[in-house]
C-alpha cells in the first residue's frame, strides 16, 4: 500500500491527495508534525524531513511533481477522473466557506 507523509495544512499535499483520489488508488496517510525538528519517524522511514513524501513498495518519492509524474506512470487514469475534477471546482467554493476563509 501507498503511505503518503503528509499534512492537511500543505498546498503540495492536497495536490497530490487529489489525484490519488482521481485515480482510486488506495493509500494511507502518515501525518507529520509541524516542526521539522520533530519529524524523526518520518526521517526514519523516508531519510526525508519534509513534504510531500510517497512510499510505493519501498521507493520513496519526494515533492509534488515527481510524486505526480510517478502516479501518472503508474497507474491508468479511470475514465471519470476529469469528472472528478470538475465537481472538486464545484465543492471547492463550499470548502473554502466552510473553512472560514
Amino acid at each position: 500500500m501507498l503511505e503518503l507523509w503528509q499534512a492537511e495544512w500543505c498546498p503540495y499535499s492536497h495536490r497530490v491527495r487529489l489525484r490519488l483520489t482521481e485515480l482510486r488508488v488506495d493509500w494511507l496517510a502518515r501525518t507529520i508534525p509541524l516542526a521539522r525538528e520533530e519529524r524523526d519517524a518520518m526521517e526514519a522511514a523516508t531519510g526525508i524531513r519534509s513534504i510531500p513524501t510517497l512510499v510505493d513498495e519501498g521507493a520513496v518519492i519526494h515533492g509534488a511533481e515527481a510524486i505526480l509524474a510517478h502516479l501518472d506512470a503508474h497507474h491508468a487514469e479511470p475514465a471519470d477522473a476529469a469528472r472528478h475534477r470538475a465537481q472538486m471546482r464545484v465543492e471547492w467554493p463550499h470548502w473554502i466557506e466552510l473553512e472560514g476563509s
